[in-house]
């Protein structure tokens, strides 16, 4: 998973790219980059470490000129990353191109062999945004022209569609001329753009989420739409275009359970309401299952899942209490390597607070249960803080199947609700109760219906139906061996040098 943002200004973007990448820091936590252009010239700067960490002020000094795009990244199937692998990447052939990308291919091993054997092109990482960037640059090369428009890049973005399977959303900038961006025709991982006016004429900003463009006063004109490209010239001249044939918007779930902030909006939809409606269903749920319950008071796991916490114990009627304090300097559990940095994370991230625990049932809400192990570790913590009864309740479905369009969740194996019923999940987690939201609830809570635009959903995660229809048992065995913690270890140790191919951008 990964944050992008690209900046067409009348000054220079340097700082407004920066402040971006800051709001859009919780989708990459990894590694960080800026390009920008000035005239035909580009400008680099791109670490490992937050945007706070890589850029200091002799780097922002030197990133000069009126457009440029950024990216944030998480570190792939739980690895770290080498400076090399940070984004945003380039290629000199044709005109000079640099492209950020969110998301996964899920056929970059045909295609990286197809680039190789037929497109004469060379790739340097072990990333398939690189890939990507070369299908696209080899679709605009073809086309023969010394000087292109628009046209052409929505043409060559045309190409890439036919070329590339899997979930991803792309901003791209070529020198002198402007910035495009464009997103998969299921329209998986989310692309917004928004204009603001300024004292010498209209700016543009493409980004992953609208909280990117709110921060820095750009009016939200749309999200792209699926198979759509969006280019800004370097005038300000703004042109839109549908490049895929039969897209169907059809966004991944996950976002608005967890990944996404609660102040962006997704496809017209509110990522705050959305998980606000996620804690009434579940609320109803337990009604409906558990009406002679005897919870006492309610606890959610900060931080995604204080909204549906709250609204659940009011509609239940039970008090709501912050029973946590969270270090807000630990990454997120989930994609860390290793069972045993995995654990021991839990601790230092969390600490309870005995009295609001102290001979109480209480019910904790998380906004999901992926491998467990933040679970198991919480369920601990309440009993030794003195709770009674600790039950467990999740504002999502059971995660049962890898994620293969750009977040990185692990194996099927290590997660801890594949191949197991939500009573052996609840015994495994060590709670005296458990409770899921159904995927049915799910999906209505975040389609805000009669007002969403948004017919479908990925929710493969839940369900183990990929969309893009190009998902085989063999590809996900293979994704098995690349994701696993013991992949993870050889590869650490040095005793795994192929291309992992199924590594999320």
């Amino acid at each position: 998973m990964c944050g992008i943002v690209g900046i067409v200004g009348k000054g220079p973007v340097n700082q407004a790219l920066y402040d971006a990448l800051l709001m859009l820091q919780h989708r990459g936590q990894d590694a960080a980059g800026i390009v920008t252009g000035q005239g035909e010239r580009l400008h680099l700067r791109k670490d490992t470490g937050l945007v706070r960490d890589v850029f200091r002020t002799r780097h922002m000094i030197q990133l000069q000129g009126n457009i440029g795009i950024g990216h944030v990244r998480y570190p792939t199937a739980g690895g770290s990353t080498c400076s090399a692998e940070a984004q945003p990447f380039y290629v000199n052939s044709p005109y000079g191109i640099v492209l950020a990308h969110n998301g996964n291919l899920t056929n970059a091993e045909h295609l990286k062999q197809e680039i190789f054997v037929e497109d004469l092109r060379h790739i340097n990482t072990d990333s398939d945004s690189e890939i990507l960037l070369n299908v696209f640059a080899h679709e605009l090369q073809v086309q023969g022209k010394l000087r292109i428009d628009n046209h052409d890049l929505f043409q060559a973005v045309a190409g890439v569609h036919r070329r590339c399977r899997g979930g991803y959303a792309a901003v791209a900038m070529i020198p002198g001329f402007g910035i495009l961006g464009f997103r998969d025709p299921n329209g998986i991982r989310p692309l917004i753009y928004g204009r603001r006016d300024s004292a010498e004429g209209v700016e543009y900003m493409i980004a992953s989420e609208s909280v990117a463009l709110d921060t820095l006063d750009f009016q939200v004109v749309a999200d792209v739409a699926p198979g759509e490209a969006v280019f800004i010239d370097v005038e300000g001249r703004i042109s839109t275009h549908q490049c895929a044939p039969q897209p169907v918007l059809s966004p991944c779930i996950f976002e608005f359970v967890y990944f996404a902030r609660p102040d962006s909006i997704i496809d017209n939809i509110s990522v705050h309401k959305a998980r606000s409606r996620m804690g009434k269903k579940l609320a109803a749920k337990i009604r409906r299952e558990w009406s002679a319950h005897d919870i006492d008071v309610v606890i959610p796991i900060p931080d995604t899942s204080r909204t549906a916490a709250l609204q659940l114990a009011q509609a239940l009627g039970i008090p709501y209490s912050e029973g946590f304090i969270k270090n807000r300097y630990i990454a997120r559990t989930f994609i860390m390597p290793g069972q045993k940095v995995r654990k021991k994370s839990v601790r230092q991230k969390l600490n309870a607070i005995d009295l609001e625990f102290r001979r109480k049932n209480v019910l904790l809400v998380d906004d999901s249960i992926v491998r467990g192990t933040t679970s198991q570790e919480i369920i601990q913590m309440a009993r030794d803080a003195g709770a009674h009864r600790v039950y467990f309740a999740s504002a999502a479905p059971p995660v049962r199947f890898p994620n293969v369009y750009g977040i990185d969740m692990p194996s099927a194996t290590e997660l801890v609700a594949h191949g197991r019923s939500e009573a052996e999940v609840g015994r495994l987690l060590g709670a005296d109760g458990l409770i899921y939201q159904d995927l049915d609830d799910l999906i209505e809570a975040v389609q805000k219906k009669g007002k969403s635009y948004v017919d479908r959903f990925d929710c493969s995660v839940f369900n183990g139906q990929y969309i893009t229809g190009d998902v085989t048992p063999e590809y996900l065995r293979r994704l098995e061996d690349s994701r696993s913690d013991e992949a993870q270890a050889a590869r650490s140790n040095g005793s795994d040098t192929a291309l992992d191919l199924y590594n999320s951008a």
